[in-house]
C-alpha cells in the first residue's frame, strides 16, 4: 500500500468533512479524506437527476419490497426509488432504539451534502448566550463575534442566497440575491407584518442554492431535483464545491469504503497518532497515521468513533472523562403547523420549481415576549397551486377530466414549525453490547425523547401558524400535528459538546477534544445547544475556523 502517513486525516466527507478537506489542503497539508461508503462522482453518478418520470420503473415511488426492506427509511419521505442507494441500509448498519429514534444516514462520498434541505441560517448571541442566562446545561465557549467572520467566509464560497432582514435573532449574512416570494406569499407577508405590528416576518428561505454563477457552478435551474444530485452545481455539496477545491491543491487523497473503527491514541504524548479502518469491500484492517485528525462523520457516528477509542485508558472512550460523551442529544422537533386556501389568485401562477420556501424567524421569547416555555421556533412553508395530480371527484374520467386537469387548481399555503430541543443530559446514545453491524462493529443504542418544554412549545407552534394564516385572510384554515419521533428533523447534535471546562464538556472552544488536543470534532456533535435554525451553516463555519486554528497550532508545534 502507498505511504500511510499524512499531515491530517479527515473522517467523513459530508458538509463538515468536505470543508475540513478543503481548508486543510489549501493551507498546504497532505490530507487523507476517509469515507465509509462508495464514491459518488459529480455528474457521472447522478443516475436519476436528468430522467423523466416515465423513464423510471416505478415513477420514483415506493415499492412493496422497499417497504419491507427498509423499516426505518419508510417512516418518512426519504424512502423512494430515485436515490435509495444514498441512504444507509438498515440491514448493513442497524441500530437499537431504546426509545423511538429515526436515524437517516448518508453513507457515500458527499454524505448528506447530496441530500440536505440546504436551508442555511446563522445563529446569534440569543442562542450562544441562552444556556448561561437560563442555567441550562453548560455555556457555549464562543459568542457570535467569534464565528461571524467565518460565517461570511463560508457563505461566500458555498453560495447562500437570501434576504437581509435586520433581525438580531437571525443575523444577516453575505448573500447572493434572494429568490422571490410568489404572489400569495408576498401578500401574506404584508398582512402578517401589519397584523402583528412588524413582530412577525415572512421572508424567503436562506438557501444554499445559487442565484448567480459561482466558481464554475451554474445558478439554480429551479428543477427541484436537488436530492438526486445537481449536474449544474446549483446547490452546495461536497462534490460540486469543497471536493474540487481540495483536489485542485494536489494535496488530497480520497479513500472511499473506509469504515473507521477507532482512533489510535498514544498515552505518553496524549495525542491520537492515527486511525484504524475496516475496508468495506475486502474487510481487511488498515491503519493510517497523521499529525491531526478531524472527526466529521456526523454527530452520532463521530461520538461512536470516540467511544471505541482509547478504551484501555477511558472505558467509555476518548473524550469521555467529563461524563458527557454521547449525552445531550438534540434535534429539531417539528411535523406540525397549519394550512389554508388562498382565494382571489386564479389568474396568477409561479415560476418554475423554486428550491426553497418562505421562512418565519423565531418570534417567541424575544423582544419582550414571554411564554411558559423557554427558547423558540421558526416556520418553513410555501404557497402553491395544485397541479394535474389533484383529484377532481366530480369529473372522474374522459374529456371532462382532461380539460379540468389542464388548468392548475386553487392556491393553498402551508407552514411547518421547527422548534428547539434543549440539551438534556439524559438524552443519550451508547454502544450496544449485543448488536453489531455487517462489519462486526458495535452499533449505537438510542435513548432520547422530547420533554415538557418542547411539549408546551408545540401548542404555540401549531396555533400560531393558524393565527397567522387567518390574519392573512386565508380560508378553511386547519392545523395539523403529525407527531414527532426523535431524529426525524435529521439535525442530530450535541453528543460531544463544546464547553469551557473539561469536567463538563468533550471539546474546548476551538473544537479540540480536551483529552487529545490534535483531535477536532466539527460536525453536529460539537453543538452546545440547538437554536431553532437549521444548523449546517454553523457546522461549516466552525469547521473552517477550527481548521485555521489547527494549522496555526501545528506550525507552532503545539499539537
Amino acid at each position: 500500500m502507498a505511504d500511510q502517513t499524512y499531515d491530517a486525516i479527515v473522517v467523513g466527507s459530508g458538509v463538515s468533512g468536505g470543508w475540513a478537506a478543503k481548508e486543510l489542503t489549501e493551507k498546504g497539508l497532505k490530507v487523507l479524506l476517509l469515507e465509509r461508503g462508495p464514491n459518488v462522482v459529480h455528474i457521472k453518478d447522478y443516475k436519476t437527476a436528468t430522467l423523466a418520470p416515465w423513464e423510471i420503473p416505478h415513477r420514483g415511488r415506493r415499492t412493496v419490497q422497499m417497504l419491507e426492506n427498509h423499516p426505518n427509511l419508510r417512516r418518512d419521505y426519504v424512502l423512494n426509488e430515485l436515490n435509495l442507494d444514498w441512504w444507509a441500509h438498515e440491514s448493513d448498519s442497524p441500530y437499537v432504539e431504546k426509545k423511538p429514534f429515526t436515524w437517516f444516514r448518508g453513507y457515500q462520498v458527499g454524505g448528506r451534502s447530496l441530500l440536505w434541505g440546504r436551508q442555511s441560517y446563522r445563529i446569534g448571541d440569543i442562542d450562544f448566550e441562552a444556556n448561561l442566562k437560563e442555567g441550562i446545561a453548560v455555556d457555549w465557549p464562543i459568542r457570535y463575534k467569534d464565528l461571524a467572520p467565518w460565517y461570511s467566509y463560508v457563505e461566500k464560497f458555498a453560495g447562500i442566497s437570501g434576504n437581509k432582514d435586520g433581525l438580531p435573532q437571525l443575523p444577516d449574512g453575505d448573500f447572493q440575491p434572494p429568490m422571490p416570494l410568489n404572489c400569495v406569499e408576498k401578500d401574506v407577508a404584508e398582512k402578517v407584518k401589519k397584523a402583528f405590528d412588524g413582530k412577525r416576518l415572512v421572508t424567503i428561505g436562506r438557501v444554499a442554492n445559487l442565484t448567480q454563477p459561482l466558481e464554475g457552478r451554474t445558478q439554480c435551474q429551479f428543477r427541484n431535483k436537488c436530492s438526486l444530485g445537481c449536474p449544474f452545481g446549483g446547490y452546495f455539496s461536497t462534490q460540486a464545491s469543497t471536493l474540487p477545491a481540495a483536489k485542485k491543491t494536489g494535496n488530497l487523497t480520497l479513500r472511499p469504503w473506509s469504515i473507521v473503527t477507532k482512533l489510535i491514541y498514544d498515552k505518553d504524548s496524549k495525542k491520537a497518532t492515527g486511525v484504524e479502518i475496516i475496508d468495506g469491500e475486502d474487510n481487511k484492517t488498515y491503519e493510517f497515521n497523521a499529525k491531526i485528525i478531524f472527526l466529521c462523520a456526523s454527530a452520532l457516528n463521530s461520538a461512536a468513533i470516540l467511544m471505541r477509542s482509547a478504551t484501555e485508558i477511558w472505558p467509555e472512550g476518548l473524550g469521555s472523562s467529563s461524563g458527557e460523551l454521547g449525552h445531550n442529544v438534540m434535534d429539531h422537533h417539528f411535523k406540525l403547523g397549519a394550512n389554508g386556501i388562498a382565494e382571489g389568485y386564479d389568474d396568477k401562477y409561479h415560476f418554475g420549481r423554486r428550491p426553497t420556501g418562505f421562512y418565519i424567524p423565531r418570534f417567541r421569547n424575544v423582544d419582550g415576549d414571554k411564554r411558559d416555555y423557554i427558547r423558540g421556533f421558526g416556520y418553513q412553508g410555501a404557497a402553491s397551486r395544485s397541479g394535474w395530480s389533484r383529484n377532481v371527484a366530480e369529473l372522474g374520467f374522459g374529456a371532462p377530466l382532461k380539460d379540468a386537469l389542464s388548468e392548475p387548481g386553487p392556491w393553498s399555503m402551508g407552514m411547518t414549525a421547527f422548534g428547539e430541543i434543549l440539551p438534556y443530559h439524559e438524552n443519550h446514545i451508547k454502544l450496544s453490547k449485543d448488536v453489531k453491524d455487517k462489519w462486526g462493529i458495535p452499533v449505537l443504542e438510542m435513548d432520547a425523547e422530547i420533554k415538557e418544554n418542547e411539549t408546551k412549545m408545540r401548542v404555540d407552534m401549531m396555533n400560531d401558524a393558524a393565527e397567522m394564516l387567518e390574519a392573512a385572510g386565508l380560508k378553511n384554515v386547519s392545523t395539523f400535528d403529525g407527531g414527532y419521533t426523535f431524529g426525524q428533523g435529521i439535525h442530530e447534535m450535541g453528543t460531544a459538546r463544546m464547553g469551557r471546562d473539561p469536567k463538563s464538556s468533550v471539546l474546548n472552544g476551538k473544537n479540540q477534544v480536551w483529552d487529545a488536543k490534535n483531535v477536532f470534532v466539527t460536525d453536529g456533535a460539537c453543538m452546545t445547544s440547538a437554536a431553532a435554525q437549521n444548523p449546517s451553516l454553523t457546522y461549516m463555519a466552525l469547521t473552517a475556523r477550527a481548521a485555521d486554528f489547527a494549522v496555526s497550532e501545528l506550525k507552532k508545534g503545539n499539537i
